[in-house]
């Protein structure tokens, strides 16, 4: 039992020295450090990336959505106001970057684009292709709050300030969100 609670306050020292590096990281990034915000992206890369596939479904676009979220998030970085809204901020940035794409594809929607299909694990793919379809035909304004929380694990609260709305405006999104994709998986059955 004494074991069990020196592993857990470790664990907790562990966390907590994380967050204060990373803290650091973004201070020192805000300042006009260039090496500590490589650090602090890469950190984030892997998360920044997801977010992009969940968007995108297309690996080449979802790349693309990267690398310029993490140019605007270098240009701007002495704009963040609040460091400790740093994932709030940049995940901001990614979803701005996904609509201007979508704005992009839909002007031009005659025209063919080819997909890049890279090595892509078809069995996770089958499983949750039925979700994954139903969210893309949900509207931005509940699509957005559901891959939030369900997919990147945030808070209501993190939702409104990327969202910039009101935190009952995106639990009602979140709502209304759930109840069409329940409806269109239904129907599909």
């Amino acid at each position: 039992m004494i074991e069990n609670i020196a592993i857990k306050k470790i664990k907790l020292f562990n966390k907590k020295q994380k967050e204060y590096t990373e803290q650091q990281l973004i201070e020192q990034s805000i300042k006009g450090c260039d090496e500590s915000f490589e650090k602090l992206i890469e950190i984030h890369k892997e998360y920044l990336y997801k977010m992009a596939f969940i968007y995108v479904k297309n690996e080449h676009d979802a790349l693309d959505i990267y690398q310029e979220t993490v140019y605007k998030a270098y240009i701007n970085i002495s704009k963040l106001r609040n460091s400790s809204f740093f994932k709030t901020w940049i995940t901001k940035i990614l979803i701005n970057n996904v609509n201007m794409k979508n704005r992009y594809y839909n002007k031009f929607q005659d025209e063919r684009m080819e997909d890049y299909i890279g090595e892509i694990e078809y069995s996770n793919i089958e499983e949750n292709i039925d979700l994954y379809d139903a969210i893309d035909n949900l509207d931005e304004k509940y699509k957005t709050p559901i891959i939030l929380q369900y997919f990147q694990d945030f808070t209501v609260a993190q939702i409104a300030q990327v969202m910039e709305c009101n935190e009952n405006t995106v639990k009602s999104y979140i709502r209304r969100g759930k109840k069409k994709l329940y409806d269109i998986l239904k129907e599909e059955k």
